[in-house]
Order: C-alpha cells, then sequence, then structure tokens
C-alpha cells in the first residue's frame, strides 16, 4: 500500500510538473520582445509573434492531442509532444534566422495542449481525492506558470540575453521529457479512435483565423472593416466546424458534450472571465513599466514588471491547494462563483488606488487568488457531466475557450488603451475606462454562474 501511495505521490507531482513547464514556456515571449527585436533586427510588431504563435498552435494542437490521448497511446503521444517542444526549444537556442525562431516557438507552443492529457492521466490512475486535487493545481498550473515564466525570462534576458531566457526553456522542457519518460503509466486499455481529418482541418482554420484577428490590435486599429469580416469569416467557420462535429460518428470534439447544461455554462463562463482575468493582467503589467514621465506608472525594468507577477502565481497556488479541501463541502459551481467574485474585486483595486505602487500589487494579488480559485474549480464542473473516457476532450475544448478568452481580453485592452493615446502613452484615463470595461465582462461572468448554479439546485 505505502509503495501505491509512493507512486501516486510521484505521478502527482510529475503531471503537474509538466504542465507548469509548458506554462512557462508560452509565456518566454513576453518579457523578450524588445529584446527579440533588437538582436533579429525586426520590428516590435514582427517580434510580437513570439508570443502569439506559441498561443495559436497551443489553441490548434489542443484538441487534437485531446483526441489522441483519449485512446490507449496516451503516453506515447505526450513523450512524442515533449520531443518536439524540446526541438522547438533547440532553434530558439540556436543563432539561427527569424524565421526558424518562430518555428521553434510554434513547437514550444504545441505542449500547451499536453494540460488536458495530464488531467486526464490523473483522473485515470489516482484515487478520487488526490486526483481532485492533482487536477485543481494542473488547471491552476497551466495559467500562475506565466508568473514563475515572466521574471525568470526578464531576469536572464538582463544579465545573459534572449540565449541565456531561450536556454532556460531548453532545459525545463528537456527535464519535463524525462520526468514524463519516467512517471507516465500506459492509458487504460481502450479502442482507439480514428482522427476526424475533416474536423482537425476545418478547426484549423477557424481557429487560425479568430484568434489572430482578435490578437492583432493594430488591424482593429487600422482596418476595423477587414478585421470585423475577418471574425465574421472565423465564426461562420466554427459555427460549420460544429454542425461537422454533431454530424461526424468520431468526431475530433465531441460537441454533444456541450449540451450538458452544465459543461455548455462552464465554457460559457471561461469565456467571459477568460476576457476580464487577461485584460487585467495585461494593464497592470503595461502600467507598472511605463515611465513615470508619462504622468503616471513606475518605470520597472523587464525584471522588476515580471516581480509583481510573483504573488500572481503564489496564491493562485494556494488558491489550487485550499479548493479541492472545500468541493465536498460546498460544491464545486459554488466555489466557481466564489472564485469570479474574487476576481472581480481586483478591478476597482486597481481602478481606484494606483498611484502607489502597492496598489497594483494588491490588486495582482488579489486577481491571483480569484484566478486560483477559478481554475481549480472548473475542472470539476465539468468533469461531473463528463465520462471518464472523454476527459481529455472535454478539458482540451474548455483550454481552447480559454485561449480564446485570453486573446479577446488582450485585444481589448489594447484597443481601449490605443483610443485613449494622444502621444506615445495612454492617458491615464484609458486604463480606467479598461480596468471598468473588464469589471463589467468579469460581472455577467458571476451572472452566468450563479444563475446556472440555482438552475442546477433547482432541477436537482
Amino acid at each position: 500500500m505505502q509503495a501505491v501511495r509512493v507512486t501516486s505521490r510521484f505521478l502527482s507531482a510529475g503531471v503537474v510538473f509538466v504542465a507548469l513547464v509548458v506554462a512557462v514556456v508560452g509565456s518566454l515571449g513576453a518579457p523578450l520582445i524588445t529584446a527579440v527585436a533588437e538582436q533579429y533586427d525586426v520590428s516590435l510588431a514582427a517580434a510580437q509573434w513570439t508570443l502569439t504563435i506559441p498561443l495559436l498552435s497551443g489553441a490548434i494542437a489542443t484538441p487534437l492531442l485531446g483526441r489522441l490521448g483519449s485512446g490507449p497511446r496516451r503516453r506515447t503521444v505526450v513523450l512524442a509532444t515533449l520531443a518536439l517542444v524540446v526541438a522547438g526549444s533547440l532553434l530558439t537556442v540556436i543563432p539561427l534566422p527569424f524565421a526558424l525562431l518562430l518555428a521553434g516557438r510554434a513547437a514550444q507552443g504545441a505542449g500547451l495542449g499536453l494540460t488536458a492529457l495530464m488531467m486526464a492521466t490523473a483522473r485515470d490512475h489516482l484515487d478520487e481525492q488526490r486526483s481532485a486535487g492533482t487536477i485543481a493545481l494542473l488547471a491552476v498550473a497551466s495559467t500562475a506558470g506565466i508568473g514563475v515564466g515572466y521574471p525568470l525570462a526578464g531576469l536572464l534576458t538582463d544579465l545573459a540575453g534572449i540565449r541565456a531566457a531561450y536556454g532556460l526553456g531548453l532545459a525545463v522542457t528537456a527535464a519535463a521529457l524525462i520526468v514524463a519518460a519516467l512517471v507516465l503509466p500506459p492509458a487504460p486499455v481502450r479502442p482507439a479512435s480514428p482522427i476526424d481529418v475533416r474536423g482537425a482541418v476545418l478547426l484549423t482554420i477557424a481557429l487560425l483565423a479568430l484568434l489572430v484577428v482578435i490578437s492583432q490590435t493594430a488591424l482593429w486599429r487600422d482596418h476595423p472593416g477587414l478585421a470585423a469580416t475577418t471574425l465574421v469569416v472565423a465564426l461562420l467557420l466554427l459555427a460549420a466546424w460544429v454542425i461537422l462535429e454533431a454530424r461526424t460518428e468520431e468526431p475530433l470534439v465531441d460537441v454533444r458534450l456541450l449540451r450538458q447544461p452544465a459543461v455548455a455554462a462552464a465554457n460559457l463562463v471561461m469565456l467571459t472571465c477568460g476576457i476580464g482575468m487577461y485584460l487585467l493582467l495585461s494593464l497592470i503589467t503595461r502600467y507598472v513599466q511605463t515611465p513615470a514621465s508619462a504622468g503616471y506608472g513606475f518605470g520597472l525594468k523587464t525584471f522588476q514588471a515580471g516581480l509583481v507577477l510573483v504573488p500572481f502565481s503564489l496564491l493562485g497556488f494556494a488558491a489550487g491547494r485550499v479548493v479541492p479541501r472545500f468541493r465536498e463541502r460546498v460544491g464545486a459551481r459554488t466555489l466557481l462563483a466564489a472564485g469570479t467574485a474574487v476576481v472581480l474585486a481586483a478591478f476597482p483595486v486597481f481602478a481606484l488606488a494606483r498611484s502607489h505602487l502597492a496598489g497594483p500589487v494588491i490588486a495582482m494579488s488579489v486577481l491571483g487568488f480569484g484566478v486560483g480559485m477559478f481554475f481549480a474549480a472548473m475542472p470539476a464542473v465539468i468533469l461531473a457531466a463528463t465520462p471518464t473516457a472523454e476527459t481529455a476532450g472535454a478539458m482540451s475544448v474548455n483550454q481552447v475557450v480559454r485561449s480564446v478568452g485570453f486573446s479577446i481580453g488582450s485585444a481589448l485592452g489594447g484597443l481601449v488603451l490605443a483610443a485613449h493615446t494622444t502621444a506615445v502613452f495612454p492617458r491615464q484615463s484609458g486604463y480606467t475606462a479598461a480596468a471598468w470595461i473588464g469589471a463589467g465582462t468579469t460581472a455577467v461572468t458571476l451572472l452566468i454562474t450563479t444563475s446556472a448554479r440555482t438552475t442546477v439546485r433547482r432541477t436537482g
């Protein structure tokens, strides 16, 4: 029995480590944009793709890996994907042309789709209590890892240049591959499902169009007609994909799971709250780096700005550890609503009390704890209505929805600030307006969450 517990402990730690590593690697692009532009002699807009492209490849790879990992070859899929991530990390370290750096970042982004497979592994091989706690930590790790990668990358860049920062990515992804090879067990014996090639191609095109258009602030500012048209086409393609999947015998994603009110509501909540979360995260990060000569801001360097994210990660992990202990007592939906309420509380803190650095730090801390609660509770809400064999697929959909929400939040914040910019930096009013817009979006999320919880209680 003790040997089983030790094995379970190693497995739990191993899958969380893999999820944390891919999140850290995915966030390496954010603090390196300026350094990449200088190193490769490209524009800041081009360098921005070192952040955008891993998010795109991650969103596209997630549902595909979710389907592949639902069968008996999950271990092989995980190890092959991590090997791809390591190869991509190597491309970012070797001094090669800028196009190959982007190719490396795209390969790294594919690892973002592994979180759902780690959740499926935990659900299959751990007892119920340890599985619930591990899945909650996995959900938090995939977001809180941003607060780990940002300061580390900033410090290494300041000390030794971007090669050192990307070298960190190579080291930790190689370690994740070794850990996965040592601790991941074979998946339970299940019939292998064929890959829905038509659904995969259509979803790739739709997500590529959607995430590109909502992540490019300049496109909305300079060519709003083209941006709106692209958005409509992307949404129509997504609608066509949903119809195709509903009529496919072995779909890439079983969209019939969305007929479950709890699953559909959870994904809607993920979208709207994701918009608010990432909007505030990007606002605070940008605000504290603005030089005081703009009339506000604190002029923090990359590493110093990264330290502002440390409370976000620490409190997010703390919430991820605490939430599973209360799930049986108060219910996952109540905890999801409570996490949304905490996220909502962070907005007025930033909107009204940012004249001193303590204000943004407190707002980031509150946001981190709320995000931790939210993501720790989300898997339990979805998996309560999901068959065990469909764990990877259901959580993959949720991961994609989160990526879309984060991209919208980032673009929305940039658009609002651009509308309040007359010279180099936005006016203070831009940050205030963006914060209250984010608060409104999160308030809608809280309304949806509490309404869904009430409906379930009445029907139950």
